[in-house]
């Protein structure tokens, strides 16, 4: 595919605001996981015994009073998103270039504003039962809620889509990309992703028996499930020319799959995960051991881990680096794959490659390409796993220009 210049990116987690803390606490290895303190909405109810990745100040960070009608706790963490790391100039300078029509905006989520519709449902009153309060925007109820915030936020009046494929939505809008610009659509895209703590997502998991009552721990042997986060990330592409032909941070390639095997279990022998990362590679045009970094979807849940582990150990060769960052993090559902296509933009940046955190007893399982240790290499291509249940799977490769 014709590589795609990235011209800025950004990511607020649990761990900070933007890149620097990001960079910083991966540095330190040091957690933004902390114990649940996400109460549910009914009374009386403890939180849910686990730990949990919580973007600190978002409540108390309301929208600017022009946007107020699109206030939920999920676009507050967009437009917190949107403010850093150059993310705002270079939408402008897209415009400039291209005119607002032509940038297109793809964003994922798997959740989006149900927080704001638990909470309408949760204070409902009388007989017959009313709302206590105007719901908002019926928009806000919906998944699109997110695209159609960043396009009122924006100003963007290009293409708007909105990705739900569970967790690898802010991973495939990077394939949607690539694809309108490539097909003429547009000329740039704004992409990303935002998702953020509900009781639909804390009770939901945990009913599902995939919540571990304790840190997170990618690929140890002793894993019992994963820690929910939230996040929210940003990057904006856009066709590569001669200025940008031999200097900074591209799309090189996109894998996607759909394996089917289960609603919520990925294939035994992950024929799914491997479909993806070696489309993506051909895409790219480079060989599975020019990959110097590999983000790994790597949620902690025995199941999940087991799998990808074999699908890696069979494609990559033994020097690889492959970790997963959701220790730093929690999973961030929907905002995974912008996440962690940050991490491995950084990595290209700055050679600095994460290890898995809180992880201390590698799995049987694990090839020599799990590290769990931070490392230090100049690297040229970076690739993010991104896998969501049903086997909605979706690798990209990334490269220094």
């Amino acid at each position: 595919m014709p590589p795609l210049t990235i011209r800025a990116y950004t990511a607020t987690t649990a761990l900070g605001r933007g890149l620097e803390a990001q960079a910083r606490a991966l540095r330190e290895r040091r957690s933004g996981l902390r114990r649940n303190d996400f109460a549910p909405l009914a009374p009386g109810e403890p939180p849910l015994d686990c730990w949990i990745g919580r973007v600190e100040g978002l409540e108390d960070a309301p929208l600017p009073a022009a946007l107020s009608q699109w206030e939920c706790r999920n676009n507050r963490l967009a437009w917190l998103s949107l403010q850093h790391d150059g993310i705002v100039e270079a939408i402008a300078a897209a415009v400039a270039r291209h005119g607002a029509e032509r940038v297109a905006i793809i964003v994922g989520t798997s959740t989006s504003s149900i927080g704001a519709t638990e909470a309408a449902y949760t204070h409902l009153h009388g007989e017959p039962p009313r709302f206590a309060s105007d719901p908002g925007l019926p928009v806000l109820h919906t998944p699109h809620s997110l695209g159609a915030f960043v396009a009122a936020a924006t100003g963007l009046r290009g293409p708007c889509v909105t990705v739900a494929t569970a967790c690898s939505s802010s991973a495939k809008v990077f394939a949607q990309a690539a694809r309108l610009i490539a097909a003429g659509v547009a000329d740039a895209a704004l992409v990303g992703g935002v998702d953020t703590l509900c009781g639909s997502v804390l009770f939901g998991f945990n009913s599902l028996q995939l919540v571990s009552a304790e840190p997170c721990k990618p690929f140890d042997a002793q894993r019992v499930g994963l820690s929910l986060g939230e996040a929210g990330g940003f990057a904006v592409l856009e066709r590569r020319d001669d200025e940008h032909a031999a200097q900074g941070l591209e799309l090189r390639g996109y894998g996607e799959s759909s394996d089917a095997h289960h609603m919520s279990s990925p294939h035994p022998q992950g024929l799914g995960a491997r479909l993806a990362m070696v489309d993506a590679l051909a895409r790219a045009g480079i060989e599975a051991g020019e990959v110097g970094y590999l983000n790994l979807h790597g949620t902690a849940t025995p199941a999940n881990d087991q799998v990808e582990a074999l699908a890696i150990a069979g494609l990559f060769p033994p020097h690889l680096h492959a970790s997963s960052t959701k220790g730093w993090t929690g999973h961030t559902l929907g905002a995974a794959g912008i996440v962690e296509s940050a991490y491995a933009l950084l990595a290209l940046e700055r050679g600095e490659l994460p290890g898995t955190l809180n992880s201390v007893e590698p799995d049987p399982g694990n090839g020599p390409q799990i590290r769990f240790d931070n490392a230090q290499h100049s690297i040229r291509y970076a690739m993010n796993n991104s896998f969501g249940f049903g086997g909605n799977n979706c690798s990209l490769v990334f490269a220094r220009a």
